[in-house]
Formats: structure tokens, C-alpha cells, sequence
């Protein structure tokens, strides 16, 4: 399955999680709300069932009032619910649903009052217009409690409408509370879920990728020090492709190396034949001058005895060239690092090598695992160019060395004649040299050398000089221990 694809079911799920969240809570939001507009309709019908029950009670109280006194400004509460009684009781069924116990119950309430209302509107008129016949409903009705019933069963009725709102009201109270308690439990859920999936998903992508980038970096690593292995990769996605390029390129690469190396081991061949072949016809040419000037010196003129000096130093000059690309073919050769003491190293050259009128300074040189041949060749060589160039009267010559970032940072410098900065570069080419090409030890091939050895070894070699301010060669080396 490819990364995309991966990424995208990663991300699909999170998102449905998300959904099934929003829609959940969306459910659970619409039960809250009618819950909540239940209990707020709720409250409107306990508050408009308390209403109707106290202006019925004043009714009730108006009534027995001027009953007792005889007094019509008792009965200003009584006309006042006959107004007020009919527009509460439409208003309670309103808010209430039809069909139901309560509906039923404020039906049953309503034709109480109406019943009362008739026995009581019999009582006022008779104690208003006839005292025979409100003594006998006195004695007949009022005596025996009949309004009294009527209000009493009046009361039960609202107390009964009131307990079922009340019981129903807790009921959708525990179920709002429940439905507030399930919204925050799936919230959390959902939550917990879209986090654990996001970071478990994230963590397999990227755990997946950093391995297989790791694993190429590692083979990159080891194509860059010779090792030319593959990445062994089974899936089949954006980075198959370049794990695929990778080992191509490391086939193609260990390829093009066997056939550079099987050419350079041809060239080194071809270099050591020449060499050969070309010596053979130098030393042919100076012992044939040694005889002429043995044999015949007698008979040659000074001009003639002047040209045959010349050629053996020509032939000296091309023996040296020819030594001099024998070792520049030779820098390739590979040996086996050791641990060198450069200090020692350095001053066995300086023993073959330097004049007894130098002034040396030999600082600071470390003990270094390398190929000491190579690391001889390029101290060799620097000191050699020293002693070459130097001025005649006082000369001196300091070696030493400074650890910067964990890499040996070597200079050796001199005070001799010095170089133009235009041919700070030049130098460094084969067969380029500051001397006339008939003095024999300027081949210009020994910085040439130099130069080599340091570009394969992956280091840097740099050169301070001005004309007559002598000359500071610094290059750097790295302890191969520690690669």
C-alpha cells in the first residue's frame, strides 16, 4: 500500500471519528433541548395550574364571605375568577398534551367548578332575592356539605394534576442530566479515540519511514566508503521508487569503480613498461656522452665539450620525471593504517632531507592511526619544496600541528623566497614549477603528488605566501580511528 494511500486512511478515519462525534452529540443536543423545553413548559403549567387553583380558591373564600355578611364587595374576587377561570383553563390545555391523564384531570377540574359554580350562583340569588328559599338551601345543601365535597374533590384534583407534573417533570429532569452525562462520556470517548488514532497512525508512518530512510541513508553510507550493498525493500510505494534508484545507482557505481580500478591496474602496467622503456634509452645516451668525453676528449672543441655537458643534466631531468610519474601513479596503492608518530616520522625526513644550517621547529606533532606511506609522502614532499626554495643565508623551517573540531590541522612553513599569489593554484598542477626546467629537482610533480594524496584522502590543503615572505602549506588530516 503506498504512503498516500496510508496517510489518507489514517486521516479518513480520524475525520469519521470526528463525525460519528459531532453527530452523536448532535442527537444527544436534540434531547437536551427537549428536555429542557419540557421543563420549561413544565414550569409554565405548575405556575398556571397554582394561578387557577388560588383564583378558585378565592372564589371559594369571596363566596363564603358574603355568605356570613351579606355584603356584595365579597363577591368582586368571585365575578372576577368567573372572568378569569375559562381563559386559565384554555391556556393549561395549551400547554399540556391532549389525550392525557392531566388533560382528563383538568377536564374532570373543570366541570367541578362548573358544578360549583351553578350551586353557589342558586345561593348568592337566593340570599340576594328570597330568604324562605336561601334558608331551605341552607338547611338542605349547605348544611350538608355539598360545596364543601365539590371543593374538596376540586383540591384532590389538582393536587393529583400537580403530583403527575411533578413526577413527570423529575423524569425528563434525570433524563436531560443523563442525556448531559452521555454527551460528556461519548466526547471523551470519541476524543480519546481520534487521539489514539492519530498518534498510533502517525507513529507507524513516520516510525515506517524513518527506518526505510535510515536503512538508505546507511547503504548511501556505505556506497560512499567503497561497500557498494542494496536496500532490501518489499513494499511498493513513493520510496520503492527510490530505494529502486538507490541500488541502481550502487550497481552502476560499483560497475563504473571494477572498471576504473581494472583501468588504473592497466595504466600503473603501462606506467612501470614505459618507465622501463625509457630508461634503458637514457642511460644509453649518458654512457655513450661518458665515452666521447673519455675516449675523444682531446679532440673536442670547448663549445663541443659544453653542448655534451648539457645533455646528461637533460637526461638526469627526464630520469626524474619519469621517477616522479612513477610515484604519482603509485598514490592509489592501498596499505593498511597503523598508529604513526608523526613527530618521528617527520624527523627522520628531516634527517634525510634538510640542511644542517636550517633553523627547525618541530611542534606539537600527535600520534596518529593512517596509511603512513601516504601521510610520508605528503610531509616528504612539503619539506623537500621547503629546503628547495629556500633563501641561502638563514633559513628556517616550522612544522607543527592543532587539533581543531576533532581533525589534526597540520602546517609546515618556511622563509624562503616565496610564492605570487597568482600561482597560489597553479603549483598544485603536474609539472608546473617556479624553477628552470634544466635544474634537475624541480620536476614539479611532487606538490602535484601532494595534492592528490590529500583530495583522495578527503581533506583540504591550503598555501599562505607572498614573494619573499616565504611560504605556510596547512592541510588537514583526520585520524582514521575515529571515522
Amino acid at each position: 500500500m503506498k504512503l498516500s494511500t496510508q496517510i489518507i486512511l489514517a486521516f479518513t478515519l480520524i475525520i469519521l471519528l470526528s463525525a460519528a462525534d459531532s453527530y452523536t452529540n448532535y442527537r444527544l443536543s436534540l434531547k437536551v433541548n427537549q428536555n429542557s423545553q419540557f421543563l420549561s413548559k413544565s414550569e409554565a403549567v405548575i405556575r398556571n395550574s397554582n394561578k387557577t387553583h388560588r383564583a378558585i380558591l378565592q372564589m371559594q373564600s369571596a363566596v363564603r364571605g358574603y355568605l356570613l355578611t351579606n355584603d356584595s364587595t365579597y363577591l368582586f374576587p368571585y365575578y372576577s375568577g368567573i372572568a378569569n377561570v375559562p381563559s386559565l383553563f384554555a391556556e393549561q390545555h395549551t400547554l399540556i398534551d391532549s389525550n392525557t391523564v392531566q388533560s382528563s384531570i383538568l377536564d374532570s377540574i373543570s366541570i367541578l367548578h362548573g358544578e360549583w359554580l351553578s350551586y353557589t350562583s342558586e345561593l348568592i340569588r337566593a340570599r340576594r332575592e328570597n330568604p324562605t328559599t336561601y334558608q331551605y338551601l341552607l338547611d338542605n345543601k349547605l348544611k350538608k356539605h355539598i360545596g364543601k365535597n365539590i371543593n374538596d374533590s376540586i383540591t384532590q384534583k389538582f393536587k393529583r394534576f400537580e403530583k403527575i407534573e411533578y413526577k413527570t417533570r423529575a423524569h425528563h429532569s434525570e433524563m436531560l442530566l443523563h442525556s448531559l452525562s452521555r454527551a460528556r462520556t461519548y466526547s471523551l470517548v470519541f476524543l480519546s479515540l481520534t487521539i489514539f488514532v492519530g498518534i498510533c497512525s502517525t507513529g507507524y508512518i513516520v516510525m515506517m519511514i524513518t527506518q526505510r530512510i535510515n536503512s538508505m541513508v546507511r547503504v548511501a553510507d556505505t556506497i560512499s566508503k567503497g561497500r557498494f550493498t542494496i536496500v532490501k525493500d518489499s513494499k511498493n510505494d513513493e520510496l520503492s521508487a527510490l530505494a529502486s534508484s538507490l541500488n541502481i545507482m550502487s550497481r552502476k557505481l560499483e560497475q563504473n569503480i571494477q572498471e576504473l580500478e581494472n583501468k588504473n591496474e592497466e595504466l600503473n602496467k603501462f606506467a612501470y613498461v614505459v618507465s622501463h622503456d625509457l630508461k634503458a634509452p637514457l642511460r644509453g645516451i649518458y654512457n655513450v656522452i661518458t665515452w666521447i668525453e673519455e675516449d675523444l676528449s682531446n679532440e673536442l672543441s670547448p663549445a663541443l665539450k659544453n653542448y655534451l655537458n648539457i645533455i646528461p643534466k637533460r637526461t638526469q631531468r627526464m630520469e626524474a620525471l619519469i621517477n616522479g610519474l612513477l610515484e604519482y601513479a603509485s598514490i592509489n596503492q592501498k596499505t593498511s593504517p597503523e598508529f604513526v608518530d608523526t613527530n618521528a616520522l617527520v624527523d627522520e625526513i628531516v634527517q634525510s632531507i634538510v640542511p644542517r644550517n636550517f633553523k627547525l621547529q618541530i611542534i606539537d606533532l600527535p600520534e596518529v592511526f593512517t596509511e603512513r606511506l601516504k601521510l610520508e609522502q605528503v610531509f616528504s614532499n612539503l619539506i623537500s619544496n621547503a629546503v628547495k626554495y629556500a633563501k641561502s643565508n638563514r633559513p628556517t623551517l616550522e612544522i607543527k600541528c592543532q587539533k581543531v573540531h576533532g581533525i589534526y590541522e597540520f602546517s609546515v612553513k618556511d622563509n624562503g623566497i616565496g610564492i605570487d599569489p597568482e600561482y597560489h593554484q597553479k603549483i598544485f598542477e603536474i609539472f608546473q614549477t617556479l624553477r628552470e626546467k634544466n635544474e634537475m629537482e624541480s620536476t614539479g610533480i611532487g606538490l602535484a603528488i601532494v595534492k592528490k594524496i590529500i583530495d583522495d584522502q578527503g581533506e583540504t590543503i591550503n598555501v599562505e605566501s607572498k614573494p619573499g615572505e616565504g611560504t605556510k602549506f596547512t592541510f588537514t588530516w583526520r585520524n582514521t580511528k575515529t571515522i
